[in-house]
């Protein structure tokens, strides 16, 4: 009788592989209870509710069944799922906020004066949750999501850097926006 550890000890880069030469869905279940919770976590995240969070998620994975020879070892496997998540999670809000013409944004004009970043970042750290959450869903979702992988997935600049194939100046320079953007919105919430 086979155990879950015969089974199961391949590294997901393997297991990828596998399942890319087989499509066998056996193998893609482990995948899947490897990172189901991760993933639904980061769905979460964007989703209204945990109805659309889990639909999200299912869509996450029956698309990445379809994808999953794309990926190419060029990063960990992990690190790409984030980066294959959150791109249709954006792509979801997007598509959604389009339809519903209810998107907020704040005009880049009206912010000058930037604090250094050290003082940024201390404001930016100590917001409210209830309100920073409100405050989150005003900016843009490219803008929501490098906030996330950074300060709520702890993403080094290097893995941020591999999740949205861009350099390390363009990754800190939308970081930097970002967090400015949001702290402005967050101000000026009621």
């Amino acid at each position: 009788m086979k155990t879950l550890k015969k089974i199961n000890p391949q590294s997901d880069e393997d297991l990828v592989k596998a399942i890319v030469r087989t499509n066998d869905t056996l193998l893609f279940e482990i995948l899947y209870d490897r990172y189901a919770m991760l993933v639904y976590n980061k769905c979460f995240g964007f989703a209204k509710n945990e109805d659309e969070a889990k639909d999200l998620t299912q869509d996450v994975f029956l698309k990445l069944f379809v994808k999953l020879a794309s990926f190419k070892g060029k990063s960990k496997f992990s690190t790409w799922l984030y980066a294959f998540t959150y791109n249709h999670c954006v792509n979801y809000v997007t598509r959604d906020k389009a339809k519903k013409f209810e998107k907020q944004s704040v005009d880049y004009k009206d912010i000058q004066n930037l604090s250094e970043e050290e003082e940024d970042d201390q404001s930016f750290l100590s917001m409210k949750v209830d309100k920073l959450k409100v405050a989150l869903e005003c900016v843009s979702a490219d803008e929501k999501m490098i906030l996330l992988l950074k300060y709520q997935d702890n993403l080094s600049i290097k893995d941020i850097e591999s999740v949205l194939g861009i350099g390390e100046s363009a990754v800190k320079m939308r970081i930097k926006r970002a967090k400015d953007k949001l702290i402005t919105v967050y101000n000026n919430l009621k």
